[in-house]
């Protein structure tokens, strides 16, 4: 028999349950402090739209901290070129949006050039 998984104790049943207070119990400090100032306008609309159940959302709001209520969705977030699908799961309850769609590709180097290299010289350019 799969063990159920618990996220700090709680089934993924009761942390949809739960309200924003018991919630901010549960977190570290930094998501907690940021979550008693308050939601700016663009993450109330977000919230707006994750309550009403909308299937395509897109958001610009990278700050915005993973809330149980958002469980099981897909949230587009964007990178700075396009919108990343971030499928939300338990354990990335706390985190920041930011931390799911990164900016930055790796870097990839090809092959050097002509005359990059001491054994590049001996081949024509032509």
């Amino acid at each position: 028999m799969a063990k159920e998984f618990k996220w700090k104790g709680k089934t993924e049943e009761e942390l949809k349950q739960m309200d924003l207070k018991e919630f901010m119990a549960l977190i570290p400090a930094r998501q907690r402090r940021s979550l008693e100032r308050g939601f700016t306008d663009a993450q109330k609309s977000l919230i707006k739209c994750v309550q009403a159940g909308d299937k395509n959302i897109k958001t610009h709001c990278r700050n915005m901290i993973i809330l149980p209520s958002m469980i099981g969705m897909i949230i587009r977030v964007y990178n700075g070129k396009d919108f990343v699908p971030v499928t939300i799961t338990t354990e990335m309850l706390g985190y920041y949006f930011g931390e799911f769609a990164h900016t930055r590709k790796p870097v990839t180097h090809s092959s050097a050039g002509v005359g990059a290299t001491r054994s590049s010289k001996a081949i024509s350019a032509r």
